[in-house]
């Protein structure tokens, strides 16, 4: 199998404007077991969007590699799925059922799926029987208003997917409520896939803390990552220690991969992750200032050599 559940998995989560193609190469390079593209629209990808054919590219050393759909209509569903299928480096296809955003949940899409879970159950069923990749996963929260987090696993379970990713706060709870690890580990002692954990992992000892505590076979990190893609060498390494040295490296590499997949471009897409970077050392608000007024990327590669 192109996952190993035997031992934890240490996972990227996809998350808007943030995980692209440079970023999952870096985390990748350094630890990630496995890599997810950002949320992509069956709809957009039916309709023959390019951005959104741009959204699935992948780096040569993402596999495997994941794409995370968004959808509730099953023939709109089945027709995105027939085009992924003829994309060679997809090994995963993932069902998001957990997005909060308005917009995705008025159109039923997102965690608008938790509101009706024999539609939940049908969309999984749809992409596993139309996929010709190897696994099928699906990302939920554990409740729209309420928590019924056993009913959505079991929901997942039956439409036939291989592993489940359990953010662990209600729709209504969108990214500021207390993740609730307690109904992780209820959902994982009730079914029979392979459960990861997701919601708050911002460090090393808090990724160790949740695997204790939901025996989840793996943990999505989304926000703990970013100024801090090290953290997967860190969880794979089993120690908290990384060099100044190798945050630099890691820093470096990431710009680079920003240059060479958006041009010069990426020079100014690249300011938001130096302000994660830099965050917490000395001089941060100087060296945000002087990236700010940078476009030209040996200025601001200098500056980052320089600065890390």
């Amino acid at each position: 199998m192109i996952l190993d559940f035997s031992k934890p998995l240490y996972i990227l989560a996809p998350l808007a404007g943030y995980t692209d193609l440079p970023f999952r190469r870096v985390v990748k390079r350094f630890g990630a077991d496995l890599t997810v593209s950002e949320m992509i629209s069956s709809n957009a990808l039916v309709y023959g969007s390019e951005k959104t054919k741009k959204m699935i590219e992948k780096s040569p050393n993402e596999t495997p590699y994941s794409v995370q759909m968004a959808g509730s209509d099953t023939e709109i569903v089945k027709r995105a799925v027939e085009i992924l299928n003829r994309e060679d480096g997809v090994d995963i296809i993932d069902l998001n059922s957990g997005c909060p955003v308005p917009k995705v949940v008025k159109s039923g899409n997102g965690s608008g799926l938790l509101k009706d879970l024999k539609k939940l159950e049908s969309v999984t069923r749809t992409i596993k029987e139309s996929s010709t990749k190897e696994l099928t996963s699906v990302k939920v929260r554990i409740g729209f208003d309420s928590k019924f987090p056993v009913e959505i696993a079991k929901a997942v379970e039956n439409g036939g997917a291989d592993f489940i990713t359990v953010h662990g706060r209600t729709r209504s709870g969108g990214f500021k409520s207390e993740v609730d690890y307690d109904a992780i580990a209820e959902i994982k002692s009730s079914v029979s896939i392979p459960v990861i954990a997701n919601g708050d992992i911002t460090d090393f000892e808090k990724a160790n803390f949740v695997l204790n505590h939901t025996k989840a076979d793996g943990v999505m990190i989304g926000r703990g990552a970013i100024g801090k893609p090290w953290l997967f060498y860190q969880l794979q390494k089993g120690s908290d220690e990384v060099s100044k040295e190798l945050k630099r490296e890691i820093i470096l590499e990431h710009f680079d991969s920003m240059i060479y997949f958006y041009g010069e471009r990426g020079t100014v897409l690249f300011r938001k992750h130096l302000h994660t970077y830099s965050k917490g050392i000395d001089g941060a608000s100087e060296f945000r200032n002087l990236v700010n007024s940078l476009e030209n990327s040996v200025e601001m590669r200098s500056s980052i050599e320089r600065y890390f």
